[in-house]
């Protein structure tokens, strides 16, 4: 990631914007929401390889501001949720797109099953997720 860095570096204008928008892991809360309530069912569980591509990228922000490259300005977590239709799309949506990095247990799936279950008609699942947005500058240099 810090080449990928140093070359939004060159073609990024002296005092120009970077920004950075990712997801980070921390395990994620699954809901049921309607109009009415939004329960916790439970969290994923996060694999190590999804932590260690949170913490190389961290690293490498840190590396690109340590050489002088870019300056952080601001930096923000706010959450962010995906909601499907019922809780056997998720489960779908998480092994098709998202199985390298998490999962859902079984209690975690038998819980969310049971509340959208017993909820009203409008009922989704949902998945909170952490996201990080951090505003970065590139620093004027001679070269």
């Amino acid at each position: 990631m810090v080449h990928a860095l140093s070359e939004i570096r060159r073609v990024l204008i002296p005092n120009g914007i970077l920004i950075d928008l990712r997801p980070l892991l921390s395990r994620w809360e699954v809901e049921v929401a309607s109009a009415r309530e939004t329960r916790i069912t439970g969290k994923v569980n996060d694999f190590e390889v999804g932590i260690a591509d949170d913490t190389a990228a961290n690293r490498s922000m840190a590396e690109a501001e340590s050489n002088g490259w870019f300056i952080r300005e601001r930096e923000e977590f706010f959450s962010y949720v995906y909601s499907w239709d019922t809780p056997h799309d998720m489960e779908e949506w998480i092994d098709d797109e998202w199985n390298d990095f998490i999962e859902l247990d079984e209690a975690t799936q038998r819980s969310t099953r049971s509340a959208w279950a017993l909820s009203d008609g409008d009922a989704r699942a949902q998945l909170r997720i952490k996201m990080l947005i951090g505003r970065w500058r590139r620093v004027k240099t001679r070269d």
